[in-house]
């Protein structure tokens, strides 16, 4: 029963990545609601998948180390908090593996975004600093994670 579960978990964690990537472009805010829903949804996908304990408190772990790390870059006035929740909260569904690949595709992406909207404050002659919604690179890159079919071998991610 629980194999049953994985695609209906995915797709819930696809559908709020994508809510909270849309949410971040048209207001620069991400709702605690759908941080906290992705996190609360983890153990459930953990549970799907048959995690060990071990497992889990792995998952647990890099989560909170990836979180920690991004709560730096808020301090640091690089990331919105926002960011930064649904950064942690994704990482709690990624084994280790696949959250480092999650944050590389983020960073590229994020990095994209970022030229994107560097050329078009100069096309625009904008002399005001952007303020990139980072968190589209974020849903973009969970979403690939959840998909790349070579980190989700039998349900697995």
């Amino acid at each position: 029963m629980e194999g049953n579960l994985v695609p209906w978990l995915a797709f819930a964690l696809v559908l709020l990545l994508a809510a909270a990537g849309i949410e971040d472009a048209r207001t620069r805010e991400i709702a605690n609601w759908k941080n906290a829903a992705i996190a609360l949804l983890a153990p459930l996908w953990w549970w799907a998948n048959d995690l060990s304990g071990i497992d889990m408190a792995w998952q647990a772990g890099v989560a909170l180390a990836v979180f920690a790390l991004f709560v730096a870059a808020y301090a640091a006035g690089q990331m919105g908090g926002g960011d930064v929740k649904l950064i942690g909260a994704l990482a709690l569904w990624l084994p280790p593996g696949a959250v480092l690949s999650m944050l590389l595709v983020m960073s590229l992406l994020g990095g994209a975004l970022t030229i994107l909207f560097l050329i078009d404050r100069w096309w625009r002659r904008d002399r005001q600093l952007p303020e990139i919604p980072y968190g589209i690179a974020i849903a973009l890159a969970g979403m690939l994670a959840v998909a790349n079919p070579i980190l989700t071998h039998s349900g697995h991610l």
